[in-house]
């Protein structure tokens, strides 16, 4: 090793060094330089340091020397890196890029590694002499081979990140009917008129369009066994649709699917698409209309649940008089409600949803790649 690296000596102030203060634990803009020590994982970076309290170097290969545990951990550091007491950096004598790095730093770990421990470290007088395995051509070592293996394997990585946010995402598409996110001309209309004002709107007391009933048992939450079969088991948290998981019981009891479930002391509602048992305080909220279906339901949630927004928790337990009571802005056509409206804008909306987390995705996907460089050309 001795042959292709020699070993830098960097220093820091030790006079006015400080672990409390002059290092951290978290990287910021105070303290933005990597400090390698006996550290075992995230790439031998135990703390952080002011850049002007520490000599630095980019490009080096960190090797640690001290620590029980992680004695003999070699890491490439492609970025400028400082050093505490218990690592060194080796600089290649060679040109270098950051694939050849990645390279020589998993070779010599292979060297190395077992055969340094605590009570016979791994300092440099010592490893330079180990000898490490490279792949060579016309007798001459071939660095071309190297970073085209490491750019490889990266490819790889990065071909295995689209095709899981492929899979993802497909499998959320198909779960939510939303295998096709792009607006349709219908909902790009329904879209500009709302944002332009062209709605109609109407005000209707809940107990027009719905009817309030109570569950037909209650299912006390301390005397249920709750598993992840059986039917879904609705109570007044706001996680997971209401839903705490499913119970096994008398279906004689099971409250009707397509209905709202509504949270008596939380003023919680969640779309129920299927039938459900309840625990205690949920109300069962039922439309009149044969309308009313998943996609419309959220705009009447988002509906009750601003006009619910004015109690404070806990304020009141809403009975069935408060909720009739309660008056829900909704468009209209013709003086009636327009649930095929509703339906389009709430389609919509979640089409722009599922857009933006494609595109989240897919700046992940795109951030990955900008960490592996192009190749470089050996001449």
């Amino acid at each position: 090793m001795g042959d292709l690296f020699e070993k830098l000596d960097l220093k820091f102030n030790k006079t006015t060094f400080d672990k409390q203060k002059d290092i951290s634990t978290i990287q910021n803009k105070e303290f933005n330089l990597p400090l390698v020590n006996a550290k075992n994982g995230n790439n031998g970076v135990m703390y952080y340091g002011r850049s002007n309290d520490f000599d630095s170097a980019d490009m080096t290969i960190d090797i640690v020397n001290d620590g029980a545990i992680s004695t003999g951990n070699v890491y490439s550091q492609p970025q400028k890196t400082g050093v505490l007491y218990n690592a060194y950096l080796v600089n290649p004598k060679f040109h270098k890029n950051e694939k050849l790095l990645h390279f020589f730093a998993a070779t010599m770990q292979k060297s190395i590694k077992l055969k340094f421990g605590y009570e016979n470290k791994a300092g440099w007088n010592k490893v330079k002499n180990e000898k490490i395995q490279l792949p060579t051509k016309n007798g001459e070592i071939n660095f071309a081979f190297m970073e085209k293996f490491i750019a490889e394997l990266e490819a790889e990585r990065i071909a295995e990140l689209e095709a899981e946010r492929i899979a993802e995402l497909e499998a959320y598409l198909v779960a939510t009917g939303l295998k096709d996110y792009k607006l349709t001309t219908e909902e790009k209309q329904v879209l500009a008129d709302f944002e332009n004002g062209k709605f109609e709107w109407r005000e209707f007391n809940l107990e027009k369009l719905f009817t309030v009933t109570s569950y037909k048992q209650r299912f006390d939450a301390n005397k249920v066994t709750v598993t992840d079969k059986g039917n879904p088991y609705v109570v007044r948290s706001a996680l997971n649709n209401g839903i705490r998981g499913c119970i096994n019981e008398n279906e004689e009891f099971l409250n009707e699917g397509n209905t709202i479930s509504f949270g008596q002391d939380t003023a919680t509602m969640f779309y129920q698409e299927n039938s459900y048992f309840t625990g205690d305080k949920i109300k069962i909220i039922k439309s009149k209309s044969s309308e009313f279906n998943k996609k419309n339901a959220q705009f009447f949630i988002a509906s009750m649940s601003k006009s619910f927004s004015s109690f404070s928790w806990g304020s009141s337990s809403f009975n069935v008089n408060i909720i009739n009571n309660q008056p829900l802005k909704i468009p209209t056509k013709n003086n009636k409600p327009n649930y095929a409206m509703m339906e389009t804008f709430i389609s919509a909306i979640q089409k722009i949803a599922i857009k933006d987390v494609v595109d989240y995705a897919d700046k992940k996907i795109s951030a990955t790649k900008t960490i592996v460089r192009p190749l470089h050309k050996y001449e």
